[in-house]
């Protein structure tokens, strides 16, 4: 077993409880703490869609307990409306609304959309204007195989974003490794091979177990987040991938 401080922040894309795996959680609370009581961290997607007050996300962090942390997805505005150009306003005021976390903030996530190519000026603007507001940890999702080239590599290293290891990989099979910054590794696995719906096999979570155990053991921070929650499947495997850094109990 890990070092508490040590250990992988594994969660699924929302805090939904499905009624199949209901018994797996405490039965009190809102959905959140009893989410909270068995897994470390969550992904926050609806801020994807639309805003929260920052009294909304100060509630968040107040009921869950002090070494949980929240992942906040970046809005489609700024990455599929504005694709990346503009980005000031914006970019302004979604961090002020959930930077009322405070330390629960763990990973601001960038998804961007299939059709965005790689683009050295709109990306260098976008990233250095969110590095001057925003010295926490980033993640970026490029689904362009553009993205997975030197040069935007480099840029996402300069900027201390990491690339997301996604499966099933999009725009080519490295997506599916870590890259960009080195000092943080985050895996979003969606499904395969019905994305959103499939399970993972217990042979491909013992593997993500280990290998987060792997990144844990080198000191890098690393996060996972299952997808793959239109059947509930998420929530059993999160639940899997803990067992397994947990050593089984």
């Amino acid at each position: 077993m890990l070092p508490k401080g040590h250990a992988p922040r594994v969660g699924t894309a929302g805090w939904s409880i499905p009624k199949q795996h209901a018994a797996e959680f405490p039965a009190g609370g809102s959905h959140l703490q009893r989410y909270a009581a068995r897994l470390p961290a969550v992904e926050i997607n609806s801020s994807f869609y639309r805003p929260h007050r920052a009294a909304t996300y100060a509630r968040w962090a107040a009921s869950v307990p002090d070494d949980f942390a929240f992942a906040v997805k970046v809005p489609k505005d700024l990455t599929h409306a504005r694709r990346l150009r503009d980005p000031a306003e914006p970019l302004e005021r979604f961090l002020g609304e959930c930077g009322a976390l405070g330390p629960k903030l763990g990973v601001l996530l960038v998804q961007l959309p299939p059709s965005l190519r790689f683009d050295a000026d709109d990306a260098g603007g976008f990233f250095a204007l969110l590095r001057e507001r925003h010295e926490g940890p980033v993640a970026c999702e490029p689904r362009h195989a553009t993205w997975l080239a030197p040069d935007a590599e480099r840029l996402l290293a300069d900027f201390r974003v990491a690339r997301v290891a996604a499966h099933p990989p999009a725009g080519a099979a490295e997506a599916a490794r870590p890259g960009g910054w080195e000092g943080l590794v985050y895996y979003r696995l969606h499904g395969s091979p019905r994305v959103y719906y499939s399970p993972y096999a217990p042979e491909r979570l013992r593997e993500t177990a280990a290998a987060l155990a792997a990144h844990a053991a080198r000191g890098t921070p690393a996060w996972c987040v299952f997808d793959n929650t239109a059947l509930g499947y998420a929530t059993a495997d999160a639940l899997a991938v803990m067992q397994g850094l947990n050593g089984g109990d």
